[in-house]
């Protein structure tokens, strides 16, 4: 019998729906359920500091838990280095703590209040002495993908027609249109979050997990077998089908 494994969509802060998705995991799979984070733990939301705080606690107690690295993630891991780094691929009137990222709700939730008249060097040097290390260090480790024999795990998605362990941190982090535009096979069944959608999503090749819970949506998780897969629910598993 195939060993299930979980997947989380984008959680972007939200502890309440963070802790009822692990809830429902729990009950589907057990204490010892896999289960694959697919990034953007942060940012948006208004508990980003508690989110890490719990998902930490659950790797340090054991847990059968994968994390992988979300551009949200990286934003925040390249704004804390010494010299804050700003990501380019954003466009030019975006950074890190823009309201629209959301990188202001993350400094709130550990205290530091950012508004557009503050200089960002005093802003950058508090959030120094503020964010434990611990919560560096996470993101620092976090993988960029996951495999198993049926399913290919990451952020954003792949880009087409390059082989799976030849694809880039930018488009594992980072990659929409390309990606999405592709409805033949890939070489495994990809899973992924980063463009928000209604529901969780079955497009035949991909399956989309990121339900808006930076939006103040509920989140999703899914469990898979080979690669047949269920969404959860507090009522039990719901299949999701192409």
């Amino acid at each position: 019998m195939t060993q299930p494994i979980y997947a989380v969509g984008d959680i972007h802060g939200q502890l309440g729906e963070l802790t009822r998705i692990l809830d429902l995991i729990e009950a589907d799979g057990g204490a010892d359920a896999r289960v694959v984070f697919v990034g953007d733990y942060i940012d948006r939301g208004a508990d980003s500091c508690a989110v890490l705080d719990t998902l930490i606690a659950g790797r340090d107690a054991g847990r059968d838990w994968t994390f992988l690295l979300g551009n949200h993630d990286r934003m925040f891991d390249w704004w804390m280095q010494d010299y804050p780094r700003q990501e380019a691929y954003l466009p030019v009137e975006l950074y890190w703590l823009h309201p629209r990222l959301g990188g202001d709700t993350t400094l709130a939730s550990y205290g530091i209040e950012f508004t557009v008249k503050n200089r960002q060097t005093a802003v950058h040097a508090e959030a120094l002495e503020s964010v434990p290390q611990a919560h560096l260090d996470f993101i620092a480790q976090c993988k960029l993908s996951h495999e198993t024999e049926d399913l290919f795990f990451c952020h954003a998605g792949i880009r087409p027609d390059v082989p799976l362990d030849q694809q880039t941190e930018h488009d594992l982090i980072w990659i929409r249109d390309e990606f999405h535009k592709v409805t033949t096979p890939h070489p495994k069944l990809i899973v992924h979050g980063h463009t928000p959608v209604d529901v969780a999503t079955h497009y035949g090749n991909r399956v989309n997990l990121d339900t808006g819970a930076g939006y103040g949506k509920p989140m999703t998780a899914a469990v898979f077998e080979g690669r047949t897969c269920w969404t959860l629910t507090a009522d039990g598993r719901v299949p999701l089908t192409p």
